[in-house]
């Protein structure tokens, strides 16, 4: 059964259009999830609202949304208001802008959704769209209203159909200052620096996402299905931290030797010191000819 599109609407490039639907590109379902119980009759606990001042239960009748001002001082805001400011939708994909894809800071990128042609008589203008953006190899940047907010989407091509991602506004992101400033810049030798570019040198991949595992998903299902079967669980004894290495020398040192290439690393140094050392004799001799020309 075909999965049930989250919105539909038209996808504009100036005057041509096609009808096109979303689908939300990631899922939870999968994922291992725990309700709160009671423990004595083992049914399902409810939440309840609850007056933070009184302790008394509040009906659904009594809710409302309040806007704090200051610390317990809200404004209420009514469903009508509400409504008055909501942007209504007009089911559009307007493609306002081109851009290159590396000038999208990551930062940016929200909530990622297929986009796929809605019906046959799509197919050929959501070709044309898409084959367009692959020639230009530049991502679209366009308007659509979610849930009654206005978005920012990038629209890049994927395989036969499109990738939009919402974008993050600029006053969702946290300035990087506050946290970077107060970092140090200490005086790092450039022996250091090789020895650890050759542990990432000994590293070195490609992205393959096939390859991450979770763990923890993983053992929370063999959990609750040892549990579910009546086995006792054993908690495994806790590991103790290993202690802080002084040296960051020997720290690098010792991870090129676990990986197995300190020999590789040693030899690499030495090439690098011997031709540094051939190139100063070179030159010493080259200014040695030329005061004995002179």
């Amino acid at each position: 059964m075909a999965p049930r599109a989250y919105w539909k609407g038209t996808l504009k490039l100036s005057l041509v259009s096609c009808p096109v639907a979303l689908y939300p590109a990631t899922t939870a379902a999968e994922k291992t999830r725990f309700h709160m119980i009671n423990r004595e009759t083992g049914n399902r606990l409810k939440q309840q609202m609850v007056d933070s001042g009184t302790g008394d239960v509040v009906e659904s009748d009594q809710k409302g949304r309040g806007y704090e001002l200051r610390k317990g001082k809200y404004v209420e805001i009514e469903p009508e208001e509400l409504e008055a400011v909501q942007i209504v939708s007009n089911h559009a994909i307007d493609i306002e802008s081109f851009v290159p894809s590396d000038e999208i800071d990551q930062r940016y990128l929200n909530h990622p959704y297929y986009i796929a042609p809605d019906g046959k008589a799509a197919v050929d203008a959501f070709a044309v769209i898409r084959d367009a953006m692959k020639d230009q190899d530049r991502v679209a940047l366009a308007k659509i209203v979610l849930t009654n907010r206005e978005h920012i989407i990038a629209i890049e091509p994927l395989g036969k159909g499109l990738l939009g991602t919402t974008l993050r506004f600029p006053y969702e992101l946290r300035d990087e200052d506050q946290f970077f400033d107060d970092i140090k810049s200490p005086r790092i030798t450039k022996d250091m620096v090789e020895l650890a570019g050759h542990i990432l040198h000994t590293k070195a991949a490609h992205f393959d996402p096939s390859k991450f595992k979770d763990e923890y998903e993983t053992a929370l299902k063999t959990l609750v299905k040892r549990k579910a079967s009546g086995k006792t669980i054993e908690l495994p004894e806790r590991e103790e931290r290993p202690s802080n290495v002084v040296s960051l020398m020997d720290a690098l040192k010792q991870s090129l030797k676990g990986r197995g290439g300190k020999k590789t690393a040693a030899k690499s140094h030495a090439r690098r010191a011997t031709g540094r050392q051939r190139s100063a004799k070179k030159t010493h001799r080259s200014t040695a000819r030329q005061r004995k020309a002179g």
